[in-house]
């Protein structure tokens, strides 16, 4: 390609592999499951730390079966949560643009312009969720899934933090993409 239209990395991230939410959508549909079994046996249950009474809606027909509906549309859910599109994050020669899904803004982040790139990784065993765009403590934040992130300062103050699964690749890129724009201007 000519005009720097090149992509010189490109990486796909998806809602469905967001551990939080996967975290938050299955304890929906356990409990979901849990009440269609509480439903369909009424009896009381003594167990030594906790005390299950009958079931509450004995006068409705059918009621467990709503929670069997919930508990299968929330698996169904979140399978198709992996096929939707969170951030697609692609790197040109002069520039990085990151793309959000439907009515989300392009962020466009020139690399004349940058003053500092750093790789790092987040806390360990903590639950992130799915942000794009979230300007939030003087950072804006990109993060979909993985325990890598890059960080870009531009000279304006911006302070971009991307979350990527391709961290060493990405920065790898960014460094020599940065040291080609800065030495051109």
């Amino acid at each position: 390609m000519k005009n720097g239209t090149e992509i010189l990395f490109e990486e796909k991230q998806y809602l469905g592999h967001n551990r939080l939410s996967i975290a938050i959508r299955t304890l929906l549909a356990i409990f979901c499951f849990s009440a269609y079994y509480w439903s369909e046996n009424p009896n009381p249950v003594q167990v030594s730390f906790i005390k299950l009474g009958s079931y509450p809606i004995k006068a409705i027909d059918n009621s467990g079966l709503l929670f069997f509906i919930l508990g299968i549309s929330l698996l169904l859910l979140s399978s198709l949560l992996t096929f939707v599109l969170h951030t697609h994050t692609k790197v040109f020669r002069d520039y990085m643009v990151i793309d959000g899904f439907w009515t989300s803004r392009r962020v466009k982040i020139e690399f004349r312009g940058i003053k500092s790139l750093r790789k790092s990784r987040y806390k360990k065993n903590t639950l992130r969720r799915a942000v794009y765009n979230l300007h939030n403590l003087g950072i804006i934040r990109f993060y979909t899934s993985g325990e890598e992130f890059i960080e870009i300062s531009d000279r304006e103050g911006f302070v971009y933090r991307i979350g990527t699964h391709r961290a060493m690749e990405l920065h790898k890129i960014l460094k020599e993409q940065i040291e080609i724009s800065s030495a051109s201007v």
